[in-house]
């Protein structure tokens, strides 16, 4: 509807209709066909020729549809727009369970889902008023888009999650020891206990647990952003150690390697600062600065 000359190009991915969620009406056909050709009945109805593509891309929803050309003329634009409007309301009218799905606009086999009482006739209020909106009540996302996944969150808050964490996982009984054998001489480094996510929370005080709840994700996601000292794996908190870490591949290209090299040593090692035993790896072979003076 933005104008005779727009083009478009729409890659369907999530199942959703104007008003929510994509209702399917075709047995027969895959979720992902029928949705598909959904979109294209959208295209038709809006006066254009759709083609489909398949785009080269590693994703299993690859299908795209394109409109370039209208089917109607210039002068027939007010007909058309009354013609989207009755079938946005058909669509609306759609999300009623008893509604019944076989009749409609006239477009080849791209008319399924229609509903009858939708019709034709319209009040005159809304077809007048078909350019002023889309639905009553719609509301659009917000300009600026806000970032909930813990990212956002103040450092000193992040710190101190991840050091009481870190504490409780080091302090659990009982403790696990890793021992690695460095110039002859036997040294215990102290991994801690792995706790379930639902246990670590059960530590964690109301005020820090609603903090995290409005983020998605909440508390696994910030285990999970400070990869540095945790791993979590199938609902687990472990601290990580760096030790089992698989080295970089060298059959990685050089471009990669030469970033990976950059990025070494930018940040203070988490576990020389606080772990009890320090680090588990030399200061030559740890990704993070052994203290300040090692910075990048």
């Amino acid at each position: 509807r933005s104008s005779y000359s727009c083009c478009y190009f729409v890659l369907p991915c999530c199942f959703f209709d104007f008003h929510g969620k994509y209702s399917r009406r075709q047995s027969k056909k895959t979720q992902y066909r029928e949705y598909l050709d959904f979109v294209a009945q959208v295209g038709f109805v809006c006066g254009f020729h759709v083609e489909e593509d398949c785009l080269r891309i590693p994703s299993t929803k690859r299908v795209s549809l394109i409109g370039k050309r209208r089917t109607y003329p210039p002068t027939e634009r007010a007909v058309v727009d009354k013609q989207i409007t009755q079938f946005i309301n058909s669509r609306r009218t759609c999300a009623v369970p008893t509604c019944d799905s076989r009749a409609g606009f006239n477009h080849k086999d791209h008319s399924d889902g229609l509903c009858e009482e939708a019709g034709s006739e319209l009040p005159e209020d809304e077809t007048e008023t078909a350019g002023t909106f889309w639905m009553p009540g719609f509301q659009p996302r917000e300009k600026v888009e806000q970032i909930r996944n813990c990212a956002s969150l103040p450092r000193d808050f992040v710190d101190d999650v991840v050091l009481k964490v870190a504490n409780l996982l080091l302090n659990a009984t009982p403790q696990k020891s890793c021992s690695n054998m460095q110039g002859g001489n036997m040294s215990t480094w102290n991994q801690g206990e792995s706790l379930t996510l639902k246990e670590v929370a059960e530590h964690l005080n109301k005020e820090t647990l609603k903090k995290l709840k409005s983020e998605y994700g909440g508390l696994q996601t910030l285990l999970k952003n400070n990869h540095q000292v945790f791993e979590v794996l199938n609902g687990r908190v472990h601290i990580r150690d760096w030790r089992k870490e698989k080295p970089p591949s060298k059959t990685k290209p050089e471009v990669k390697r030469r970033l990976s090299a950059e990025a070494f040593k930018t940040r203070l090692c988490w576990f020389f600062i606080h772990h009890p035993d320090g680090c588990s790896l030399p200061s030559e072979s740890c990704p993070y600065a052994h203290g300040t003076a090692e910075l990048r």
